[in-house]
């Protein structure tokens, strides 16, 4: 073999193979193109899922905010129609006093009707978490307010003596403190 000829076949085995490796790299590059399609539209579907996932969470959160608002709103509604058959009582007490009848007995009805209506408001407001300050314990300073220390041989020191003001309670929060006056 000349040296002509060992020259040639290489020649050519280089053209067959740069042949080769260019449709190798026409394929691969076709397969890159294909994938990155691919990838496209699904990068394009999840944009969109992403989209409406968030619309429903916006949807969703104004929602809440609405119920929310509404719920403050109307939160003492249930305590005000507790409070309905109460005003009830009272104008009924009232009603009686317009009433002609005996003095004496014009009081007994406004004494019962009143202690009646007193009754029925303590029970709706413990039903709603408010009572009344106990005034039959010692002095407590987080629900007592001491107006006066007197001193008592009916009771021992640190014993209420007298309430000036009823106290309330709200689920075990002071409303108002009771005044009351302290044995020495």
């Amino acid at each position: 073999m000349s040296q002509e000829e060992i020259v040639q076949e290489p020649q050519i085995f280089e053209g067959e193979n740069k042949e080769v490796k260019t449709a190798e790299a026409e394929a691969e590059a076709e397969a890159v193109v294909n994938e990155f399609d691919l990838l496209q539209e699904e990068l394009a579907s999840l944009k969109d899922k992403y989209a409406r996932v968030h619309a429903d969470f916006e949807n969703i959160k104004k929602r809440l905010e609405r119920e929310k608002y509404t719920a403050v709103e109307y939160s003492n509604e249930k305590f005000a129609k507790d409070m309905i058959p109460v005003m009830d009582s009272l104008q009924g007490a009232m009603n009686s006093a317009n009433v002609e009848a005996d003095k004496g007995e014009l009081f007994d009805k406004l004494k019962v009707g009143i202690e009646l209506t007193y009754k029925q408001l303590i029970t709706a407001l413990e039903k709603h978490g408010v009572s009344v300050v106990s005034h039959d314990e010692a002095f407590d300073p987080n629900i007592h307010n001491a107006i006066q220390a007197v001193e008592s041989q009916e009771v021992e020191s640190g014993q209420i003596v007298q309430t000036f003001q009823t106290g309330y309670k709200y689920k075990g929060r002071p409303l108002r403190e009771a005044m009351v006056t302290v044995a020495k």
